[in-house]
């Protein structure tokens, strides 16, 4: 018989990072954020509930290119969200580096973290 061994306890840190994970991906759902971290969509949900701070990042659209030139408030607009995406995505990878690196260190058996 194998038995699964289920960690209930997350730290506070853990937590709050999966929320922000979830909240600065663009078009995330709780259950691909959720399967990602190897939670549950329920627990990932009530994380977002009691740590989550209402604001997400919108989901990336793509759209067809205007055939006329843009004007310079445009384009400003247009770099100013494109860097909003880019930091974004940037606090996505760093999230998921830490919450990686923490995993690790848990299962290669280092709990002094």
């Amino acid at each position: 018989m194998i038995e699964i061994m289920v960690r209930n306890n997350y730290s506070d840190e853990f937590r709050r990072q999966s929320v922000e994970l979830y909240e600065s991906t663009p078009g995330a759902s709780l259950r691909s954020i959720a399967e990602d971290l190897g939670l549950s969509r329920h627990t990932l949900s009530d994380w977002v509930r009691q740590h989550g701070t209402g604001r997400r990042t919108p989901p990336l659209t793509t759209g067809a290119v205007a055939a006329r030139e843009e004007s310079d408030g445009e384009k400003m607009a247009r770099l100013e969200a494109e860097n909003a995406r880019l930091r974004a995505e940037k606090r996505t990878v760093e999230t998921e580096r830490e919450i990686l690196q923490k995993a690790a260190k848990y299962f290669a058996g280092e709990t002094t973290w």
